[in-house]
Protein backbone atom coordinates (compact mmCIF):
# COMPACT_ATOMS: atom_id res chain seq x y z
CA UNK A 1 0.00 0.00 0.00
CA UNK A 2 2.87 2.51 0.06
CA UNK A 3 2.53 3.34 -3.84
CA UNK A 4 -1.24 4.77 -3.04
CA UNK A 5 -1.46 8.52 -2.47
CA UNK A 6 -1.48 9.84 1.06
CA UNK A 7 -4.66 11.44 1.08
CA UNK A 8 -6.18 7.31 0.33
CA UNK A 9 -4.02 5.92 2.92
CA UNK A 10 -5.00 8.65 5.42
CA UNK A 11 -8.45 7.60 4.86
CA UNK A 12 -7.45 3.60 5.14
CA UNK A 13 -5.71 4.08 8.40
CA UNK A 14 -9.01 6.29 9.82
CA UNK A 15 -11.47 3.72 8.49
CA UNK A 16 -9.26 1.00 10.59
CA UNK A 17 -9.43 2.77 13.56
CA UNK A 18 -13.07 1.75 13.62
CA UNK A 19 -14.27 -1.05 15.84
CA UNK A 20 -14.72 -4.44 13.65
CA UNK A 21 -12.61 -2.56 10.78
CA UNK A 22 -9.65 -4.12 10.25
CA UNK A 23 -6.54 -3.44 7.76
CA UNK A 24 -8.39 -5.11 4.68
CA UNK A 25 -11.81 -4.11 5.48
CA UNK A 26 -10.94 -0.43 5.45
CA UNK A 27 -9.28 -0.59 2.18
CA UNK A 28 -12.47 -2.48 0.85
CA UNK A 29 -14.46 0.25 1.94
CA UNK A 30 -11.89 3.15 0.82
CA UNK A 31 -12.13 1.67 -2.95
CA UNK A 32 -15.94 1.91 -2.85
CA UNK A 33 -16.11 5.05 -1.60
CA UNK A 34 -13.71 6.25 -4.39
CA UNK A 35 -15.72 4.03 -7.19
CA UNK A 36 -18.56 5.49 -5.76
CA UNK A 37 -20.12 8.71 -6.86
CA UNK A 38 -18.18 11.89 -5.79
CA UNK A 39 -21.75 12.47 -3.94
CA UNK A 40 -21.25 10.01 -1.49
CA UNK A 41 -17.87 10.99 -0.23
CA UNK A 42 -19.11 14.73 0.16
CA UNK A 43 -22.55 13.56 2.13
CA UNK A 44 -20.41 11.02 4.31
CA UNK A 45 -17.77 14.10 4.71
CA UNK A 46 -20.45 16.37 6.00
CA UNK A 47 -22.08 13.61 8.45
CA UNK A 48 -19.18 13.24 9.95
CA UNK A 49 -18.16 16.84 10.20
CA UNK A 50 -21.74 17.65 11.82
CA UNK A 51 -21.96 14.10 14.01
CA UNK A 52 -20.46 15.92 17.42
CA UNK A 53 -21.87 19.23 16.58
CA UNK A 54 -25.37 18.42 16.07
CA UNK A 55 -25.67 15.00 18.17
CA UNK A 56 -25.14 14.45 22.07
CA UNK A 57 -26.16 12.70 24.91
CA UNK A 58 -29.15 13.45 26.46
CA UNK A 59 -28.78 15.40 29.62
CA UNK A 60 -31.50 12.73 31.52
CA UNK A 61 -30.65 9.37 30.40
CA UNK A 62 -27.82 9.37 28.10
CA UNK A 63 -29.79 8.26 24.65
CA UNK A 64 -28.46 9.86 21.67
CA UNK A 65 -30.54 13.36 21.21
CA UNK A 66 -30.40 16.44 18.97
CA UNK A 67 -31.02 19.02 21.90
CA UNK A 68 -31.06 18.68 25.85
CA UNK A 69 -33.36 16.14 25.99
CA UNK A 70 -33.69 12.76 23.98
CA UNK A 71 -37.20 11.62 22.26
CA UNK A 72 -37.82 9.15 24.89
CA UNK A 73 -37.27 11.76 27.68
CA UNK A 74 -39.62 14.37 25.92
CA UNK A 75 -42.31 11.81 25.52
CA UNK A 76 -45.10 12.59 28.44
CA UNK A 77 -46.39 9.10 27.50
CA UNK A 78 -43.96 7.10 28.71
CA UNK A 79 -44.11 5.52 32.82
CA UNK A 80 -41.91 7.19 34.25
CA UNK A 81 -42.44 4.73 37.23
CA UNK A 82 -40.24 2.23 34.81
CA UNK A 83 -36.80 2.67 34.44
CA UNK A 84 -34.79 0.26 31.98
CA UNK A 85 -31.18 -0.02 32.38
CA UNK A 86 -28.92 -0.37 29.34
CA UNK A 87 -25.20 -0.48 28.50
CA UNK A 88 -25.39 1.09 25.10
CA UNK A 89 -27.65 3.40 22.69
CA UNK A 90 -28.25 0.39 20.87
CA UNK A 91 -29.56 -1.66 23.30
CA UNK A 92 -32.36 0.86 23.33
CA UNK A 93 -33.42 0.62 19.86
CA UNK A 94 -33.67 -3.17 20.34
CA UNK A 95 -35.87 -3.07 23.05
CA UNK A 96 -38.68 -0.59 21.26
CA UNK A 97 -38.36 -2.96 18.45
CA UNK A 98 -40.21 -5.08 20.89
CA UNK A 99 -42.85 -2.74 21.40
CA UNK A 100 -43.14 -4.46 25.02
CA UNK A 101 -41.71 -1.69 26.99
CA UNK A 102 -43.17 1.98 27.63
CA UNK A 103 -41.09 3.47 30.62
CA UNK A 104 -38.00 5.13 30.67
CA UNK A 105 -34.29 4.59 29.94
CA UNK A 106 -31.12 5.56 31.57
CA UNK A 107 -27.95 4.08 29.20
CA UNK A 108 -25.25 3.42 31.63
CA UNK A 109 -22.59 3.95 28.28
CA UNK A 110 -20.61 1.10 29.45
CA UNK A 111 -20.47 -1.86 32.28
CA UNK A 112 -18.04 -2.48 34.63
CA UNK A 113 -14.64 -4.19 33.86
CA UNK A 114 -12.01 -3.73 36.23
CA UNK A 115 -9.72 -5.79 33.19
CA UNK A 116 -10.38 -2.82 30.98
CA UNK A 117 -9.49 -0.50 33.85
CA UNK A 118 -13.57 0.70 33.84
CA UNK A 119 -15.08 1.51 37.25
CA UNK A 120 -18.32 2.57 38.84
CA UNK A 121 -17.20 6.29 38.10
CA UNK A 122 -16.93 5.34 34.36
CA UNK A 123 -20.19 4.68 34.12
CA UNK A 124 -23.91 6.46 34.61
CA UNK A 125 -24.11 5.55 37.99
CA UNK A 126 -24.50 8.52 39.79
CA UNK A 127 -26.70 9.80 37.15
CA UNK A 128 -29.13 6.85 37.62
CA UNK A 129 -29.01 6.94 41.62
CA UNK A 130 -30.75 10.95 41.01
CA UNK A 131 -33.42 9.71 39.19
CA UNK A 132 -34.68 6.69 41.60
CA UNK A 133 -37.34 9.31 43.40
CA UNK A 134 -40.58 8.53 41.19
CA UNK A 135 -39.26 4.82 40.42
CA UNK A 136 -41.09 1.51 41.10
CA UNK A 137 -39.26 -0.80 39.22
CA UNK A 138 -35.64 -0.63 37.67
CA UNK A 139 -35.32 -3.47 34.87
CA UNK A 140 -31.21 -4.09 34.46
CA UNK A 141 -31.46 -5.50 30.88
CA UNK A 142 -27.61 -5.66 30.46
CA UNK A 143 -25.88 -8.41 28.56
CA UNK A 144 -25.94 -11.63 30.54
CA UNK A 145 -22.23 -12.14 30.35
CA UNK A 146 -19.64 -11.78 33.36
CA UNK A 147 -19.52 -8.11 33.00
CA UNK A 148 -23.33 -7.47 32.38
CA UNK A 149 -23.94 -9.76 35.56
CA UNK A 150 -20.98 -8.02 38.15
CA UNK A 151 -22.71 -4.65 36.79
CA UNK A 152 -26.47 -5.83 37.59
CA UNK A 153 -25.12 -7.21 40.76
CA UNK A 154 -23.25 -3.77 41.94
CA UNK A 155 -26.54 -1.88 40.68
CA UNK A 156 -28.76 -4.23 42.71
CA UNK A 157 -27.10 -3.51 46.07
CA UNK A 158 -26.98 0.27 45.55
CA UNK A 159 -31.05 0.12 44.19
CA UNK A 160 -32.56 -1.87 46.85
CA UNK A 161 -31.77 0.28 49.85
CA UNK A 162 -33.22 3.02 48.02
CA UNK A 163 -36.83 0.80 47.82
CA UNK A 164 -37.14 0.54 44.18
CA UNK A 165 -37.87 -3.04 42.62
CA UNK A 166 -35.16 -4.67 40.56
CA UNK A 167 -35.83 -6.84 37.97
CA UNK A 168 -33.71 -7.96 35.40
CA UNK A 169 -34.26 -9.65 31.75
CA UNK A 170 -34.82 -13.62 32.40
CA UNK A 171 -34.94 -16.41 29.61
CA UNK A 172 -34.79 -15.86 26.06
CA UNK A 173 -31.38 -14.34 26.45
CA UNK A 174 -28.16 -17.00 26.39
CA UNK A 175 -25.45 -16.93 28.90
CA UNK A 176 -22.56 -15.32 26.90
CA UNK A 177 -24.33 -13.45 24.13
CA UNK A 178 -25.11 -9.63 23.53
CA UNK A 179 -28.69 -7.53 23.35
CA UNK A 180 -27.26 -5.67 20.83
CA UNK A 181 -27.36 -9.13 18.37
CA UNK A 182 -30.61 -10.80 19.80
CA UNK A 183 -33.79 -10.81 17.60
CA UNK A 184 -37.08 -9.13 18.51
CA UNK A 185 -38.87 -12.05 19.82
CA UNK A 186 -35.92 -13.19 21.96
CA UNK A 187 -36.02 -9.83 23.50
CA UNK A 188 -39.76 -9.64 23.83
CA UNK A 189 -39.99 -12.98 25.77
CA UNK A 190 -37.04 -11.86 28.00
CA UNK A 191 -38.33 -8.55 28.89
CA UNK A 192 -41.71 -10.05 29.83
CA UNK A 193 -40.21 -13.45 32.00
CA UNK A 194 -37.81 -10.56 33.62
CA UNK A 195 -37.24 -10.99 37.35
CA UNK A 196 -36.83 -9.63 40.66
CA UNK A 197 -33.03 -9.84 41.84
Amino acid sequence: MASYPPAFLSLVENLSRLPGVGAKSAQRLAFHILKSDPALAANLGRDLGQLHGKVRLCARCSYLAAGELCSFCLDTRRDERMLCVVEDPRDVDVIESTSEFRGSYHVLLGVLSPLEGVGPGDLKIRELLARTAPLEEVILALDPDVEGDATSLYLTRLLRPLGVKVTRLASGLPQGSELEYADQVTVARAFAARREV
